[in-house]
């Protein structure tokens, strides 16, 4: 039976798509599991966006769709071209609700230029859908093409591009009606601009965005396509002050929380104190922080130094706790 955490992007999302999908469907391209199958100098990506709320602080469905669309692309070493939405909303929708989300799409494929080629629109009864549901495709060009786990090696440092999980508080705050701080919204925004920026310094060898699951989700998924132990420093790791209170309020693990406008990059070694000289200079660059690197031992695992000297295992995330957070 299909259950809420199959959808979580943690371990049960890996399990069901290895023992579904990948048999159904195999082939070298798919068995990546990469954010975007890349053949031939493109890449192709796919996703469905249901959060809820569809408006929250910082953005939308609409915002959300097309900015998810663009940074898979662009952790896939891949510039956005052309984008396929199809939208399926509810009976009794409000059209001056659809016309903001689809003025939000349109805001941020102008601002990547990456058009808006083709489309689909359905209507079902009312209670089939929870107000809108949006599918967003995108074909990009690959611009950045030495990215992946093959390349990783013992030693390379892990860089985050800024504080995490303000994506998930964001929604969740809109959502119980959580009291957040002036001016607190989600990170959700293209990181098209900073990808390229740091991929032209060179030495970057693999990239990711922590959206469903988090870090905890995206670095055990690292560890398993590299077969390394990756070891990470609680104290590096960026995290707002607001996202750190509400986790411990509400039960939840700030690894597992979701960014939208963020990215992880895997830097050799020898390149990363050059990387961040330079990205630091760049615009938006300046969150830059290295939060760990990939160790010498061979145990497909995530390891957390913690603040107080220990060692604590970070699992990837079980269960459904956040649902529909994009």
């Amino acid at each position: 039976m299909i259950k809420l955490d199959h959808g979580s992007g943690g371990e049960k999302t890996r399990e069901i798509i290895e023992r579904l999908f990948l048999p159904a469907f195999r082939n070298p391209i798919l068995e990546r599991l990469e954010d975007s199958g890349r053949m031939n100098g493109l890449a192709l990506t796919i996703d469905g966006y249901t959060v809820k709320p569809i408006f929250f602080r910082g953005g939308d469905i609409g915002k959300l769709s097309i900015t998810g669309t663009v940074n898979d692309l662009a952790v896939s070493g891949a510039k956005p071209k052309a984008i396929a939405v199809s939208i399926i909303v509810e009976d009794g929708f409000s059209e001056e609700k659809l016309e903001r989300i689809i003025s939000s799409m349109a805001k941020v494929s102008r601002e990547v230029n990456a058009p808006i080629i083709t489309g689909d629109f359905k209507v079902v009864n009312k209670g089939e859908v929870d107000e809108i549901f949006i599918i967003t495709s995108g074909l990009g060009e690959i611009f950045y093409p030495q990215l992946g786990a093959e390349y990783v090696s013992a030693g390379d440092k892990i860089l985050v591009s800024g504080p995490l999980g303000d994506h998930s508080l964001a929604v969740m705050g809109e959502r119980y009606d959580v009291e957040l701080p002036e001016g607190f919204e989600s990170d959700c925004a293209p990181v098209l601009d900073l990808v390229e920026a740091i991929t032209r310094i060179g030495g970057v060898k693999w990239m990711r965005d922590p959206t469903r699951g988090g870090l905890a989700a995206t670095l055990n998924e690292l560890a398993k396509a590299t077969g390394k132990e990756i070891i990470i420093d609680e104290e590096a790791v960026p995290f707002r002050k607001e996202v750190l209170d509400f986790c411990e309020i509400f039960g939840f693990d700030p690894y597992h929380l979701a960014s939208e406008g963020r990215f992880i990059a895997v830097v050799d070694r020898e390149m990363v104190d050059e990387v961040l000289k330079i990205i630091k200079k760049h615009p938006g660059g300046e969150l830059f922080k290295v939060i760990g690197e990939i160790s010498q031992n061979e145990k497909s695992r995530v390891i957390v130094k913690t603040r107080f000297g220990g060692l604590r295992l970070l699992d990837p995330p079980r269960g459904e706790l956040l649902p529909r957070i994009c």
